[in-house]
């Protein structure tokens, strides 16, 4: 019997965005490794901000869509070489004072026995749009 866990794909990376656009964290969190490590895009250190383990990360996803309650992440594009992936997309959303914003931006991948293992997300600052 085969107990090694099927690879991370660009099919994986595609079902893990598609599950932020639901805003699904159980989804979301199927995908990572109990010891996972997410970094955001903004924070004090030079990585942004690190949660570690499942339990913080599963706490921290939630920050985008509590900000921006209709927080997408358009445009996808997957790749994945071994235990290595990026996902590029454009996200999108409204601010609390209706302002909107469309930023490009990356998220580097780490991968541990078929799941996520580090999440470290890069993205472009640019000034919020008009509201429409």
């Amino acid at each position: 019997m085969n107990t090694t866990p099927p690879p991370v794909t660009e099919a994986t990376l595609a079902a893990f965005s598609d599950a932020w656009n639901r805003h699904d964290i159980e989804a979301l969190m199927s995908f990572m490794s109990e010891d996972c490590i997410f970094q955001t895009a903004g924070g004090p250190d030079a990585c942004g901000t690190r949660h570690v383990g499942a339990a913080a990360v599963r706490q921290a996803f939630p920050a985008a869509w509590a900000t921006m309650p209709d927080a997408q992440w358009r445009n996808g594009k997957h790749f994945v070489q071994g235990d290595f992936g990026v996902s590029e997309w454009t996200f999108t959303g409204t601010a609390a004072d209706g302002t909107r914003v469309e930023v490009d931006g990356v998220d580097l991948f780490t991968f541990k026995n078929g799941k996520i293992h580090l999440k470290n997300v890069f993205r472009k600052t640019r000034p919020n749009l008009p509201a429409r």
